[in-house]
């Protein structure tokens, strides 16, 4: 009897330590998704009274009247090129902080600034650097000689390689970056030696042994980097550009934005919501069915 009263206060003892985390789930995230899904199939102006309207927001969303498939479009090619940018780029820096050289934690400290700055200011930042007439990278490109350099922001060609070099500075690079360079930490150091003694360089030794021995990490910054690229490409996009040139960078998020906060069509945003988050889920079930084929837990 005594054993079991001892369990059972374990039981409430370890609910009432997980409260305030399953309160804050069900507040900010739970009840959200859930308003969201509700949300969908009305017409609502946040003024009048809200109106059933069942699967019509997900047909006019399907329908060659709406921006949807643009938006899709752009939000994937972001995806793809935040994604691949931002992983390559701080497996490059953990590798160079695994160098024995002298002051490493301070290049460390420099590496990782960017990612503590928000994504609102970088954004800005980048917004001057590469102003067409006041910036400093159209500066630099006349010194260089280059009389007629780009339009950055306002070229919908020109504006992918500038959100690609925005994409290295925000939080998930610095983030990918620390978690790498500890992983690389822990790879055995025996397996390099055995590769010195066949006598492997050292782009050998990285590509069928750093690679493999840190491959769970791989997926697991991938994953992340996938979700906050869906989720968070409102922060770095509106802000440097608005959605423009002609809705060049319009992604999901920032469609659901303009829909909700501009138009006022409540329901419309939501289904839009709806869909990026079954798109959200449907993506990283994906990379985890397909990391069966490269990602090595031995």
């Amino acid at each position: 009897m005594k054993l079991k009263r001892s369990k059972g206060m374990e039981n409430i003892s370890a609910y009432l330590f997980l409260s305030p985390w399953i309160i804050g789930f069900i507040l900010f995230t739970g009840g959200p998704i859930i308003a969201s899904f509700l949300l969908s199939s009305i017409k609502w102006n946040l003024l009048g009274v809200p109106e059933f309207v069942g699967l019509e927001n997900y047909r006019y969303m399907f329908s060659g009247e709406s921006d949807f498939w643009n938006s899709l479009k752009v939000t994937i090619l972001f995806t793809v090129i935040s994604v691949s940018v931002s992983v390559i780029v701080s497996l490059f820096l953990a590798v160079l902080l695994n160098f024995k050289m002298k002051y490493i934690s301070l290049f460390q400290f420099l590496y990782f600034v960017p990612a503590v700055m928000p994504s609102v200011v970088m954004a800005c930042v980048f917004k001057l650097m590469f102003n067409k007439e006041l910036g400093i990278v159209n500066y630099l490109l006349t010194l260089l000689g280059i009389d007629n350099p780009p339009n950055w922001l306002s070229d919908s060609f020109w504006i992918w390689p500038t959100l690609a070099i925005a994409s290295i500075f925000t939080y998930s690079t610095g983030q990918m970056m620390l978690i790498f360079s500890s992983s690389l930490k822990e790879v055995p150091q025996e397996l390099y030696e055995a590769c010195d003694l066949d006598g492997a360089n050292f782009i050998q030794r990285f590509f069928y042994v750093t690679l493999p021995a840190i491959s769970p990490i791989i997926l697991f910054n991938t994953v992340v980097a996938t979700i906050s690229s869906f989720n968070s490409s409102f922060t770095l996009i509106y802000p440097l550009t608005g959605g423009g040139p002609d809705n060049a960078t319009e992604v999901l998020s920032l469609s659901i934005y303009k829909n909700a906060f501009k138009l006022f069509d409540m329901g419309y945003a939501s289904a839009l919501a709806v869909i990026l988050f079954i798109i959200v889920a449907v993506v990283t079930a994906v990379q985890f069915r397909l990391s069966k084929n490269w990602v090595y837990y031995d």
